[in-house]
């Protein structure tokens, strides 16, 4: 069956994401991981709606996307304080 959402290009790419914006220190580059991590859990959550999951990847899934969003949050909190690196 044919979908209207597009496939992740990997089946484990959004972790790479994910992992790529939590562990961002630029804060110029933060706001661009995190959306594109977000839009890769998101795909693939979508892709799993038509296919079979296991129960670890879609809890995997919820918890990359919620702590993406925390992130996100306290990023903009602390984005206008400090120098442009994380440490």
């Amino acid at each position: 069956m044919e979908t209207a959402f597009p496939r992740c290009r990997a089946r484990e790419g959004w972790k790479t994401l994910y992992r790529a914006a939590i562990l961002e220190k630029d804060i110029k580059m933060v706001a661009q991981r995190v959306s594109a991590a977000e839009a890769a859990v998101l795909a693939r959550g979508r892709e799993l709606f038509y296919t079979p999951a296991t129960a670890e990847e879609l809890e995997a899934l919820e918890d990359a996307l919620y702590a993406l969003r925390a992130f996100k949050t306290a990023w903009r909190h602390t984005a206008d304080d400090g120098p442009d690196t994380i440490h």
